[in-house]
């Protein structure tokens, strides 16, 4: 498969593994990832978050690693790009206040183009309104949020995918095998449509 171009958004205190993990291993198979903040340029850093299951009620939280911006927000253009990969954490419940970003995520899903959401970036798709009779995983205390955006929340093992067209979506980080292996199928489907 040849090179996509994909976007990352990410602010401060996204989930470490859910960022790094994507970041790295779409570019090992040959893919362009620009990874962006609202308000930062391109050397710039957003502090991670690592969210873990260790027994408790919901996850713990631990600081993560400071992650490298590659791209600049403010000159990036949602055209520009085949895919969108949306980690979770606590970013989305921000993130998903600027205008620019919702309007980036309408802009993927109002063109068909392949976005991979996980976790708590359900957050940003219910803002955006794309959620709308779609089939939908992500951490369970966000489906109430699905579901009041007209999603079905589908509710799967902590390592499992979900497709719907074009959207890929899973509850945590421990369904990056099946979330970031469904996104390449979607992205290869989407570059390549059978004739």
């Amino acid at each position: 498969m040849s090179q996509a171009k994909l976007l990352m958004i990410v602010g401060d205190f996204a989930e470490d593994y859910e960022t790094m993990v994507p970041f790295q291993a779409l570019q090992m198979v040959g893919h362009q990832v620009d990874a962006v903040c609202p308000g930062k340029i391109a050397g710039e850093q957003v502090r991670t978050a690592i969210h873990d299951f260790e027994g408790d009620q919901t996850y713990t939280e631990k600081r993560g690693h400071n992650f490298t911006l590659n791209a600049t927000f403010a000159e990036v253009q949602a055209e520009d790009y085949d895919g969108l990969v949306l980690p979770g954490g606590r970013a989305p419940e921000y993130l998903r206040l600027d205008a620019k970003v919702v309007e980036m995520v309408r802009h993927f899903a109002r063109e068909n183009k392949p976005i991979a959401a996980i976790c708590h970036a359900a957050q940003l798709l219910a803002a955006a309104g794309v959620v709308k009779g779609r089939k939908i995983s992500c951490y369970p205390a966000c489906a109430p949020e699905v579901e009041l955006a007209g999603g079905t929340f589908v509710p799967v093992e902590m390592t499992a995918a979900v497709v719907d067209g074009n959207l890929v979506t899973a509850p945590a980080w421990p369904a990056h095998p099946q979330w970031l292996g469904k996104f390449l199928g979607v992205l290869s489907r989407h570059r390549f449509p059978p004739s």
